[in-house]
């Protein structure tokens, strides 16, 4: 699959292509191990942007979701919410992510 361009840090630069399979195409480019809790957590991402229309703060998407963010660091093992907006097509966060 061909991936959409993308920017030096590894985002879409164009977030309209996105799609799960460009998705999946990314995680493989970039040898990114992927499971079943962080593709949910990618998804449950999305749809706190298409519906808020911001990427939310580490805070406020444990929040959302239920977990503790130390649960959500401990699966990410680094700064969830860039990879997670990278892999999910939106915007790179802003702030102390």
């Amino acid at each position: 699959m061909q991936i959409p361009n993308r920017d030096g840090d590894g985002y879409l630069v164009d977030m309209s292509n996105w799609t799960l399979e460009i998705c999946r195409a990314m995680t493989e480019a970039d040898c990114y191990e992927m499971n079943e809790k962080k593709w949910e957590q990618i998804m449950l991402a999305r749809e706190y942007f298409e519906e808020f229309g911001s990427v939310p703060p580490i805070r406020k998407f444990a929040k959302h979701i239920g977990l503790d963010q130390k649960e959500i660091f401990d699966l990410w093992m680094t700064g969830p919410m860039k990879p997670i907006t990278k892999y999910g097509g939106m915007p790179k966060p802003t702030g102390c992510v």
